[in-house]
């Protein structure tokens, strides 16, 4: 690319991916701005008899879920939740999720997502800072007990309960009531019972909301965290243009989708905007069928994905990995899928052709981030790809590198840069946070991503690393993902991470974490010899330490953040 490519802004003008772009996707067709909730609206009117949730062995079809959004919804209403009203949902992956997602869009207010894992401190924080009103959680006592002192504490005003049991079959309801009932809570003995408010109480079969006026482009729909791995978590403003029109995007860009015909395995969870919008909004735009899973088991979602036979799973790379070593994984039934989505983290090359080679299933890589509801680039889901690229942008969306000390100036093609996004699903800003909002943008109107990435001729991207991700060694920039895929190549390697620490010599230097394959062996010694031709001698980690487990965060995401704060503590005892 050169000057002559740019407009006076700096914008793309000339798309270097539109010789290579899939067939029959036209990356210039408008996305016109809807409400959210049209999505299951749509698949309500057009296949009302097509099943919309397996769960735990009962299903509920479009017609049954949109007529409990809609009961859920006029009863938030009568709760006094209207336009702008924050609504926490505080939920593993289930149908209540997936009606009350809904029903928080039709009564007018706005969802924000909890994570299940998160502790009190964390989910005060995020109750306080987003203003929620009513939490929507489940009678388990692993979100109750968590629910309750917030109410106590005076953090949360209110929050309505749902049964869990109500969610099963009628003969697995009793066996859980009978044989599980150490697991739910008892909301009528809590201290705080005046502040809770069952949902069998207020639901009235048949009701209907009233309608909102909703402005796509500029009323909120979702209040999005961060995973606060650079800060302070902070909300991304999500507009029913932005998610609307992210789950439009993705569902162009798989065109051999059958609407009404297709199943996805729901195991990633849904309050991850991934899982919001690859697995349950794309879900619902085709009108297929989700298999939901409320937490990971690999042997259970290796027999769901026998019996159930899904068309199209959205993953992250540590899931893949899962899969490939699952003891004799050729003989359950994989090829169902018509291809697999990776996203959450960046997916390691042995990982991905392990998969494809143990399974005969097609993985793409896609990219995003939560400000960008989330999906930005991804390869192509049927035809040519790109072994190590995240792939190209999806329809509607403009993606510039940009100089890494001046965003405002675009880098010559074959250059990397960061990676900068323009397009109907990047949000309106931070909650709350004008100044961070203003920082996290360019002069021309471009989303900074804080990742390093280089274009091809072809207007693929290939991801180096984030800029903060950088370990600066003796002056010299070395990118922890480079060291991470030399170390993959390693045959006892089952999952490595890579950070920097602090190095009295050179500043900093990396060091690896890795855990080794079941019935693999390797050393310190083996690892380096491995890497002595793969990487540069600035490159090879001055540490190299083995781990039963590495930790992940709740989609299934290595943490580095956990590796840090562990190094750092160390570092200063």
């Amino acid at each position: 690319m050169n000057q002559d490519d740019l407009d006076t802004s700096g914008a793309v003008a000339v798309h270097p991916w539109s010789d290579v772009y899939p067939k029959d996707i036209d990356w210039h067709a408008p996305i016109p701005p809807r409400p959210l909730f049209s999505l299951v609206n749509d698949a309500v009117e057009c296949h009302p008899e097509v099943v919309c949730t397996h769960f735990l062995g009962r299903t509920l079809t479009y017609a049954q879920i949109g007529a409990r959004i809609n009961e859920a919804a006029a009863a938030l209403q009568s709760l006094g939740v209207n336009k702008g009203t924050r609504v926490g949902l505080f939920l593993p992956n289930s149908p209540t999720y997936i009606v009350y997602y809904f029903a928080t869009l039709k009564a007018g207010g706005i969802v924000v997502n909890f994570n299940p894992l998160y502790a009190i401190e964390e989910l005060a924080f995020q109750v306080q800072d987003s203003g929620v009103e009513l939490m929507v959680t489940l009678d388990l006592k692993a979100l109750f007990g968590k629910v309750e002192p917030l109410i106590e504490r005076g953090v949360l005003q209110k929050a309505l309960i749902a049964s869990f049991p109500a969610l099963l079959p009628g003969t697995k309801a009793a066996l859980f009531k009978l044989f599980k009932s150490q697991d739910l809570a008892r909301p009528l003995a809590s201290p705080v019972t005046d502040r809770l408010l069952r949902e069998a109480d207020v639901l009235q079969a048949g009701s209907m909301p009233h309608p909102v006026d909703i402005d796509p482009e500029r009323d909120l729909a979702v209040l999005q965290y961060t995973g606060g791995t650079t800060g302070t978590p902070k909300g991304a403003m999500l507009t029913h243009y932005n998610v609307y029109a992210n789950a439009e995007q993705v569902a162009r860009w798989a065109p051999q989708l059958v609407r009404g015909e297709e199943s996805f395995l729901g195991v990633l969870p849904f309050f991850h905007v991934f899982a919001m919008t690859v697995v349950m909004n794309f879900a619902i735009r085709t009108a297929s069928t989700m298999i939901i899973l409320p937490r990971f088991e690999l042997a259970a979602l290796m027999q769901l994905i026998n019996t159930t036979k899904p068309t199209v799973m959205p993953a992250v790379p540590t899931l893949f990995n899962a899969i490939m070593n699952f003891p004799k994984v050729k003989n359950h039934y994989l090829r169902s899928l018509k291809f697999c989505i990776s996203g959450g983290a960046p997916l390691p090359l042995a990982v991905k052709r392990g998969f494809e080679d143990a399974t005969g299933c097609v993985v793409v890589e896609g990219y995003g981030l939560t400000e960008a509801s989330p999906v930005v680039t991804c390869n192509a889901t049927a035809g040519p790809m790109r072994e190590g690229s995240i792939g190209m942008p999806l329809p509607q969306t403009e993606v510039s590198l940009r100089d890494l000390d001046d965003p405002a100036r675009p880098v010559p093609q074959g250059e990397k840069g960061e990676v900068c996004v323009r397009g109907p699903q990047v949000m309106l800003g931070y909650w709350q946070r004008p100044e961070e909002t203003k920082a996290v943008f360019t002069p021309d109107g471009f989303l900074r991503t804080g990742d390093v990435a280089r274009m091809d001729r072809d207007g693929l991207f290939t991801i180096e690393d984030r800029i903060k991700d950088l370990i600066i060694c003796s002056g010299y920039n070395v990118y922890p993902r480079q060291i991470e895929e030399a170390i993959y190549t390693h045959p006892a390697v089952a999952e490595v991470t890579v950070i920097g620490i602090g190095d009295a010599y050179r500043g900093e230097a990396p060091k690896a974490f890795i855990k080794l394959k079941d019935g693999g062996s390797a050393s310190a010694e083996d690892i380096l010899a491995h890497l002595e031709t793969r990487l540069s001698k600035i490159e090879l980690p001055t540490e190299i330490e083995f781990r039963d487990e590495l930790p992940k965060t709740m989609i299934g995401k290595l943490s580095k953040k956990e590796l840090r704060d562990l190094e750092n503590g160390s570092a200063q005892n």
